[in-house]
């Protein structure tokens, strides 16, 4: 009987092996794949639509200056949205596995082995971004020829007979495939500690003292995040003296929010628990709150893809803001407001761009509050069957997306004004200022409250719609079936 089950996990993908596409989760998944490898082709085109445009102007001739700043930009754009993208999966993977653990544990039961259960979820995670970077590879290629023949009836000097397959549309897409299947196999490293006494119970997130014994990722993620804060000081320091502070600055970023986002589950419920406190203390507010707390993995996986997404967005506003009053500081006389036009639009651009990336996160928190719902069947059906009305539980869901969003968005804006701030003073700090051509120096970050608004109120939509699938799937089933399922 110990022979079964390896040999099940191990023969190749059949049309009934990829029923898994059918799971909650799966389906968004894909999505997201698709939505970032088809941002990555039209990055690849427009950057290369571009370069031929500035090649055939004859007031810029050769100089190619411009399209090495525009093939930078897309390559660090490309690279953030499949970051956000891999902790996206890696969440949401990391949640199904959770909610497989009795299956997984039953399988341990009868011989299968944690590796081949590992293998065959990093395959499901491989097929995923396979599919979703096929789907996007098509759609960027579509709406990267409708843009570019939208450019050639605009421009004067457009390149004629420029095609939007490019050779290098396929470095964006077979990277998100390698992304995704990294990431699912990142996301099931718990079916490593899944034990064959696990098939008594039922599937189920770790718990906060759970969570609290796990001592080494915690040390880890700490570890990352002190690193990165002192490169982030570091970049700021040598941008007192040069640009360059602003590539220190920049792996100070990556490693301290690496560690933020591994170490989500520390640092993310003391601010569920605060913001819980603004909700009463009414029976589905203290449910919705407790919710939140007694599965802190679950909470944190919810919320650190909005982070990020608010983050990045905050960021590049905060950056543009604190570089043009750093402009303004270091400029002998009053600039018109002519001068900032074309950095306005630039950075409004930059940060319309970045949304993806936003967009991406915010699928991430919808398709996990939805799993989350259909793991805790039992639970909410016990809820109903104690009195609790279809009309409060819709209520306690809404509220716990609310906890997750409210949390996110506020640690986000915080991040993002530090972010903001520390790449625009490490660049422009060293940028002579009139009359005496000293460094600028250190000037305050600047707010741009138009932007800060916009993502409060995007925050409010991103609760009401994360929470309409959940409500209706919590209120659909009936009590007794509920309480029946597994």
């Amino acid at each position: 009987m110990t022979a079964v089950a390896p040999t099940l996990l191990e023969t190749p993908l059949t049309p009934s092996r990829i029923a898994f596409l059918r799971e909650r989760g799966m389906g968004s998944s894909v999505f997201v794949a698709a939505l970032t490898a088809a941002f990555g082709v039209i990055l690849v085109d427009t950057t290369a639509f571009l370069g031929a445009l500035l090649q055939s102007d004859p007031t810029i001739g050769d100089s190619k200056t411009l399209a090495y700043v525009v093939q930078i930009l897309s390559v660090l754009l490309t690279a953030v949205a499949m970051y956000v993208a891999a902790i996206v999966t890696a969440n949401t993977f990391s949640t199904i596995v959770a909610g497989r653990t009795r299956r997984i544990a039953l399988l341990r039961l009868i011989g299968a082995s944690a590796k081949a259960q590992r293998t065959e979820v990093a395959g499901q995670g491989l097929t995923v971004g396979v599919l979703g970077s096929a789907l996007g590879l098509v759609a960027g290629v579509l709406l990267s020829w409708a843009g570019i023949a939208i450019g050639s009836a605009v421009f004067a000097h457009a390149p004629l007979g420029f095609s939007p397959l490019q050779p290098a549309v396929l470095i964006p897409a077979v990277g998100v495939a390698l992304t995704m299947w990294l990431a699912a196999w990142a996301g099931s490293r718990r079916v490593l500690t899944v034990t064959p006494l696990q098939a008594l119970a039922g599937s189920a997130e770790r718990s906060a003292a759970e969570i609290g014994s796990i001592s080494s990722r915690h040390l880890g993620a700490i570890t990352m995040f002190v690193l990165g804060g002192a490169l982030l000081a570091g970049g700021v320091v040598y941008g007192l003296t040069s640009p360059l502070g602003v590539v220190v600055a920049f792996f100070g970023g990556v490693f301290s929010f690496t560690g933020l986002a591994i170490g989500a589950a520390l640092i993310m419920p003391p601010v569920l628990r605060m913001v819980g406190g603004l909700f009463g203390r009414s029976a589905t507010a203290r449910l919705a709150a407790e919710n939140a707390l007694r599965h802190p993995e679950r909470s944190s996986r919810m919320a650190i893809g909005v982070v990020m997404g608010v983050t990045l967005v905050t960021m590049f506003a905060v950056a543009m803001e604190s570089a043009k009053a750093l402009l303004v500081r270091t400029s002998a006389e009053q600039l018109p407001p002519e001068y900032f036009a074309p950095f306005d639009v630039f950075g409004t651009v930059m940060m319309v761009l970045v949304a993806v990336s936003a967009v991406i996160a915010a699928v991430g928190l919808v398709n996990l509050l939805t799993i989350g719902v259909v793991q805790r069947r039992r639970e909410l059906g016990l809820l109903r069957a104690i009195g609790l009305t279809n009309r409060q539980v819709r209520r306690m869901v809404l509220l716990e997306a609310a906890h997750v969003t409210i949390a996110a968005t506020a640690t986000g804006l915080v991040l993002g004004v530090a972010y903001g701030w520390i790449a625009a003073q490490s660049l422009l700090g060293s940028v002579p200022s009139m009359p005496d051509f000293q460094p600028a120096g250190l000037i305050a970050p600047v707010v741009p409250w138009v932007p800060v608004v916009a993502i409060v109120v995007a925050t409010a939509v991103l609760t009401l719609v994360a929470s309409v699938a959940p409500t209706r799937l919590a209120t659909r089933v009936a009590p007794v079936e509920a309480l029946a399922a597994d």
